[in-house]
């Protein structure tokens, strides 16, 4: 089939954060973390249904591996992993960056690295933030990052407006952001204006948009000649999931809108564009030679 877009050597980044229905931040004040192991777990078998869609569209991702889940599923994160898919840390008990301390922060990445490796053998250096919940006044996460040996992160959403996540002024394309402790390349989430209405790439804006806005974002962003970022859950291609009560009118639509349409439009998204895991995309920005420099007067790295 004919993929979308103009210029084949993009690779767009795939990308599944790997976590139970139960366990979204809309839920914490209804489900207490030490309440996790009572409710009934679906993540492998909605990842399953993603890895064989995956594998029937011949196309590799990058899975955001949940600590708690990791631990607690090991085959799950091995069965990933062996299908050629890219491991990647999404914390351990899935909690916002600025609700914690830093050393909090620290733990609770030095525990999510720790159960991945026991899983499956992967040493990750790539992470997303719970929520993308690296934010102006989390920022020092960065440094965290990189003092335990993380190269790669996708956590600061360039978007305003939300309660939980968003840097307005962000970049929106991969770049280089230099901290005291070094340096890492940020590979943000991706969004684009189509017609008039932003159009963020994924997650509950994937349920909620019709798929053909989705698409066309991905290819304004792939005419601007850079790879775009998508992202989905296990749950939200599981409309039969278990409904969690006195979530709240706004968490309740966030998280129910969309669900029994989700997994076809998955399927047509990942058969117009090219995607692969998010190490296959930056080498498809970078392929061309260019070289990140560092801008003048920033603390980021122009490209």
């Amino acid at each position: 089939m004919k993929k979308h877009g103009t210029d084949s050597t993009i690779c767009h980044a795939l990308t599944v954060d790997v976590e139970d229905y139960f366990q979204v931040s809309g839920f914490e004040n209804r489900v207490l973390r030490k309440q996790w192991d009572q409710y009934e777990s679906r993540v492998e078998a909605n990842t399953d249904r993603l890895l064989s869609s995956f594998d029937l569209h011949e196309v590799r991702g990058t899975f955001f591996v949940l600590g708690w889940v990791a631990e607690r599923y090991p085959a799950l994160v091995k069965r990933i992993a062996k299908a050629g898919h890219e491991i990647a840390s999404h914390g351990y008990w899935h909690r916002l960056v600025y609700d914690i301390s830093e050393e909090e922060f620290a733990r609770d990445l030095v525990d999510s690295k720790d159960a991945i490796h026991n899983a499956c053998g992967v040493e990750t250096t790539a992470y997303r933030a719970p929520s993308f919940s690296i934010v102006e006044k989390s920022l020092w996460a960065l440094d965290i990052l990189i003092e335990h040996g993380f190269t790669q992160d996708s956590s600061i959403f360039p978007i305003s407006g939300h309660d939980r996540y968003g840097i307005a002024d962000a970049k929106r394309e991969i770049h280089v952001i230099e901290r005291r402790s070094g340096s890492i390349e940020e590979f943000p989430p991706s969004l684009a204006h189509v017609m008039g209405v932003k159009v963020p790439v994924g997650g509950g804006y994937f349920r909620l948009l019709p798929q053909a806005l989705t698409s066309m974002a991905i290819a304004k962003i792939e005419n601007e000649r850079r790879p775009a970022m998508f992202y989905i859950h296990p749950w939200e291609v599981d409309p039969q999931q278990p409904r969690v009560d006195d979530i709240g009118r706004m968490n309740r639509f966030r998280h129910y809108v969309g669900l029994a349409s989700t997994q076809s439009k998955l399927s047509r998204l990942i058969s117009n564009h090219k995607f692969g895991t998010v190490a296959d995309s930056i080498r498809s920005h970078w392929g061309d030679g260019r070289k990140p420099q560092l801008a003048p007067d920033s603390n980021t790295v122009a490209v």
